[in-house]
C-alpha cells in the first residue's frame, strides 16, 4: 500500500482531501522549492473539519506562506475518486497541464490514490508521488506493530479491491 517515487518538476500538486495538515504542509514545501505553480487541494465537507477539507488545507498553505491566487479550489469531493475527478475538472477549466503532477497524499494511501488518480487522469499523464506521514504516526516500518495501524492499511487494501474491481472488469472486456 506504501508508494513513493522521485519528485521532480510539475504542472500541478495535487492533495486528496483529508483533515490532516502534514499533507499541505509538505505541499507548500514542495511549492516553495519550485516544484509547481499551482497547488490543487481537494475536499468537500467532513466531520473532521469545521469547514470543508479544501478551505482547511488552503487555511493551512496560506499560513506557510503560499498565495492563495495559486491555490486552485475543488471544494465538492467526498472520496478519492471524486477528488480525482473534481480535480481533473477544475484543472481543464483553467487550462493547466496535466501532462506532469505531483500527489501528496498519506502514505499508506498512496498506491490508491495513485492507482484513483491514474484511472481518471488521461494515461499520458505522468505522476510523482510525495507520501506524508500523517497524525497517526504509520509507516511502511511500524504499520504491523498495533492493531489501529494495522486496520488502517487493510482497510486500504480492502478499498483497493472495492474500487478497482468493476474497473478492472471492465477494462478487460474492452480489451477483448
Amino acid at each position: 500500500m506504501f508508494f513513493e517515487s522521485t519528485v521532480r518538476p510539475a504542472n500541478v500538486i495535487l492533495i486528496p482531501g483529508s483533515s490532516q495538515p502534514q499533507l499541505m504542509e509538505a505541499a507548500a514545501d514542495l511549492y516553495h522549492q519550485g516544484y509547481a505553480p499551482h497547488l490543487l487541494p481537494s475536499g468537500g465537507a467532513t466531520p473532521f473539519v469545521r469547514t470543508t477539507e479544501w478551505e482547511f488545507l488552503k487555511d493551512i498553505g496560506t499560513s506557510r506562506g503560499v498565495p492563495s491566487e495559486v491555490i486552485l479550489r475543488e471544494d465538492q469531493a467526498t472520496n478519492t475518486f471524486e477528488n480525482a475527478r473534481f480535480s481533473l475538472d477544475v484543472l481543464q477549466q483553467n487550462h493547466i497541464s496535466t501532462s506532469h503532477v505531483i500527489l501528496v497524499c498519506k502514505n499508506y494511501h498512496a498506491r490508491r490514490a495513485l492507482l484513483t488518480y491514474q484511472f481518471i487522469f488521461p494515461r499520458e499523464t505522468e505522476f510523482s508521488v510525495r507520501p506524508v506521514v500523517d497524525q497517526s504516526g504509520i509507516t511502511k516500518d511500524n504499520w504491523h506493530l498495533d492493531e489501529m495501524r494495522i486496520e488502517k492499511v487493510m482497510n486500504e487494501l480492502e478499498k483497493v479491491g472495492k474500487y478497482f474491481r468493476k474497473a478492472i472488469y471492465r477494462l478487460g472486456q474492452e480489451r477483448i
